[in-house]
């Protein structure tokens, strides 16, 4: 079974397990969107949509947000030193297409739950005092690199010859 949905001002044919990436749509990678725009469900039969399917979408989860390529517009003026360059990455959403449901159905696959981020564990500090002052100077000790001495420059000669003398010049 496959589907034509509209979205981002454009058309896209898509099928179960397809992977498309279109202009970027709101969710977090992991959340399931539902596409409401279906302009054509096809399989054994086909239908038409006019101008869409009543009560049919596309859900697919989100798999990542990102920014394409750098595309530069650069104008220029030949001989009026007028010159423009413009740089821009346009935002795109990748999904995987998980289900074509018509007849008004909800999507069977929920979104995946996040990750939960674990604090990372606090140093463990024990009874006596001694242990934390010592683990602490380590530390303290590795920051503070010593200062180097500055190399010292030797001193310049001196010209024993006036400079008058020095560029050839005759009295």
């Amino acid at each position: 079974m496959f589907a034509v949905i509209r979205t981002g001002g454009k058309q896209y044919r898509v099928a179960a397990e397809d992977v498309i990436k279109v202009e970027k749509v709101k969710g977090d990678p992991g959340e399931i969107v539902q596409f409401g725009e279906v302009l054509v469900v096809g399989g054994d039969d086909v239908t038409l949509g006019e101008p869409t399917i009543a009560g049919a979408s596309v859900a697919a989860e989100v798999l990542e947000q990102g920014r394409g390529a750098k595309v530069i517009a650069f104008k220029k003026r030949r001989r009026k030193n007028s010159r423009r360059k413009r740089g821009h990455r346009q935002e795109f959403t990748l999904l995987r297409v998980t289900e074509i449901l018509t007849d008004g159905a909800k999507p069977t696959v929920t979104a995946r739950p996040k990750p939960e981020r674990k604090p990372k564990p606090a140093v463990a500090a024990s009874e006596d005092g001694d242990d934390a002052e010592e683990s602490a100077a380590p530390k303290a000790k590795a920051a503070k690199k010593p200062a180097k001495a500055a190399a010292k420059k030797p001193a310049a000669k001196k010209a024993d010859k006036p400079k008058s003398a020095a560029k050839g010049k005759k009295k």
